[in-house]
């Protein structure tokens, strides 16, 4: 039975990415900053019949991070896996883009994912033995209006795991970065997606990321036919460019903040 650690467990992909965990027999450490929501997680995991622990944890401040690290390991034994789903969604046209927007985007997105890799690393190469899944986005292989402080620190969060991934490999640690689209989570309820990339159910994606993490794929992009926007963006970034605003890829504001 393996321990997997998951980020921003609260709700979302996190949410559901435990709950794939807990059916697949994993022992889960939830950690989010919203302690009722994730005791209500920890009840549904548990009903799963899978071991769960809780850690409120303010995901931007390496101590706490740090201490939860500490907490998972005594209490479960170890950690064999690491799912670092916590994030949050800034958008605004880079005009008025403000520095604030970018250090929140970067404290979260960023820091907030490198923490906990930095302090489980060591366990996991310890025994040659472990997994890291990174939620980057789209946005980190085509960037797309007006998304510029999510797509920085994103962008900024798949290249620190596309290194990661190449130093510790033939040391038994594997590292999928990955990269889905739209997703109907409550971090988007205040946008409609394109009607050509719909926002892919979380559990769906869940599912997907815990396979790929135990295959130890590097990457996983969904919905697979958003491939075709990263490789074009590779190949011509300006073609690339007019498919975003022809498909309107950014989607439309509904309701709400946007952040």
């Amino acid at each position: 039975m393996s321990v997997t650690a998951v980020t921003g467990a609260a709700s979302g992909i996190g949410r559901q990415v435990a709950l794939a965990l807990a059916r697949d027999d994993a022992s889960v450490a939830l950690i989010d900053r919203d302690a009722a929501a994730l005791s209500r997680v920890r009840a549904e995991v548990e009903a799963l019949g899978a071991r769960a622990m809780t850690i409120v944890c303010d995901v931007t401040r390496h101590e706490e991070v740090k201490r939860a690290v500490e907490q998972v390991a005594a209490s479960l034994g170890t950690i064999d896996e690491l799912v670092l789903c916590a994030g949050v969604y800034i958008r605004r046209p880079a005009p008025d883009v403000t520095i604030e927007d970018l250090e929140t985007a970067m404290a979260v997105n960023f820091y907030g994912c490198v923490f906990f890799i930095m302090e489980t690393l060591p366990l996991f190469l310890a025994k040659s033995r472990g997994a890291i899944a990174v939620i980057a986005s789209m946005d980190a292989k085509k960037g797309v209006p007006p998304d510029g402080p999510y797509v920085a620190s994103k962008a900024a969060l798949a290249g620190f795991a596309d290194v990661l991934r190449q130093e510790v490999r033939e040391r038994g640690v594997t590292v999928t970065t990955v990269f889905p689209g739209w997703v109907d989570t409550p971090m988007n309820a205040a946008f409609a997606a394109p009607a050509i990339a719909p926002k892919i159910p979380p559990e769906r994606l869940a599912r997907a990321i815990v396979r790929a993490m135990r295959k130890g794929r590097c990457e996983l992009i969904l919905p697979h036919r958003a491939r075709l926007l990263a490789y074009c963006s590779v190949l011509a970034p300006a073609l690339a460019d007019r498919i975003v605003r022809r498909l309107a890829l950014g989607g439309t504001v509904l309701n709400g903040p946007t952040r």
